[in-house]
């Protein structure tokens, strides 16, 4: 079998942790048989830089040759850099709003796990966090406040700015389709977060959601306020299987959700459209304060990779294989300075991926 994966580098960090996720790709495909082809292109400071833009049509038409594509970190320092003083439609987050409406990415899935070899980085109490939490983030991605209309306007001799909150029903009906599928495969339960009792947006959120819940009989729906949603998160996490939300919620309590976990660079990402194409991240940003200092966590981006090889490439055996050698390396206590602990084993970015890298030829010669 063989594959075409999209390589977006991308700022800061990006580059060194895509080369160790790079690495576990190959010696995946070196260990189960599969050839992985790599193609780079450009998003981002490193695209303005180049370009001129944050993203090319030829980065696109590029993404769209490609059956996934695998990104790192994008952007830099909003004080120091001089993408920030460039206008907001040529800042390097700008091209990450255009690839996902480009392709189509409506769909972002956010795991947040507690490895227990990491509860003491957990901000939780032990009574909380207890036997351990597991859920998914299903965002939609490509609606709501961050793709509607805006504008700055003078009115009444006041500057004013409108940024307009918009859903159509079948926006609302495929992610939510999306979330019942996944939760199918886990708890079987759905966390729909709104905020119906004042925005007529999530009225029609949850609405259609219950026509979708209809349709999954033997899933279980619990609607619940975002304001409500933020505070069980810190307060009983385990009680989520899969929580659906719109794009601006969604932002905003997976980073909550991460940081539950203890490290925000433990934490994988994926953005699907309607096939089975995805662009998979990581959850963190481009870190530019220690990148090129071999201090950055890959296991995020690595964790990215799994998710792309299991939910793009029907690759579940190299997916759950790559998933165990992460885990089997923190068992072992290897640590990159963020999830750090006295005791521990101190490791630097190509150190943990080779170290990952090891467990996956070692795990296979073991089953031969």
């Amino acid at each position: 079998m063989e594959f075409k994966i999209g390589l977006i580098r991308g700022d800061g960090i990006g580059p060194e942790i895509v080369e160790e996720a790079k690495k576990i790709l190959d010696t995946t495909a070196e260990v189960y048989g599969c050839t992985f082809r790599y193609s780079d292109m450009l998003l981002g400071g490193a695209s303005i830089d180049a370009t001129g833009l944050p993203l090319t049509e030829d980065t696109i038409e590029e993404a769209r040759s490609c059956d996934a594509v695998l990104m790192g970190s994008i952007g830099g320092d909003a004080a120091t850099s001089p993408w920030y003083r460039l206008e907001p439609s040529k800042r390097p987050e700008a091209g990450l709003l255009k690839i996902r409406s480009a392709l189509g990415l409506f769909a972002n899935l956010r795991p947040a796990y507690l490895y227990n070899e990491l509860r003491s980085a957990c901000p939780l109490r032990d009574e909380i966090i207890g036997d351990g939490f597991d859920m998914v983030i299903v965002r939609e991605l490509t609606g709501g406040l961050y793709f509607g209309e805006r504008h700055t306007d003078m009115v009444d001799g006041r500057l004013t700015a409108v940024d307009t909150l918009r859903y159509n029903e079948d926006e609302i009906r495929r992610i939510a389709r999306r979330a019942f599928e996944i939760a199918g495969k886990r708890r079987k339960k759905v966390t729909s977060v709104d905020k119906a009792n004042v925005l007529d947006s999530s009225r029609l959120w949850r609405k259609i959601t219950a026509e979708v819940a209809a349709e999954y009989p033997d899933i279980q729906l619990e609607n619940m306020l975002v304001d409500n949603c933020a505070m069980q998160l810190v307060r009983d996490p385990a009680q989520f299987d899969v929580i659906l939300t719109e794009n601006m919620f969604g932002d905003i309590l997976s980073d909550e959700a991460s940081m539950v976990t203890g490290s925000i660079g433990m934490l994988s990402s994926a953005s699907l459209n309607e096939t089975s194409f995805g662009l998979y991240e990581p959850s963190h940003g481009s870190a530019p304060d220690i990148a090129g200092q071999g201090k950055a966590n890959p296991i995020a981006t690595i964790l990215s990779a799994a998710m792309m090889l299991r939910y793009s490439l029907d690759l579940d055996t190299e997916a759950d294989a790559i998933e165990q050698a992460v885990q089997a390396v923190l068992s072992a206590g290897y640590r990159t300075p963020d999830i750090y602990t006295e005791g521990n084993i101190l490791v630097s970015t190509a150190e943990m991926g080779d170290q990952i890298a090891a467990q996956i030829r070692e795990r296979k010669a073991d089953t031969v």
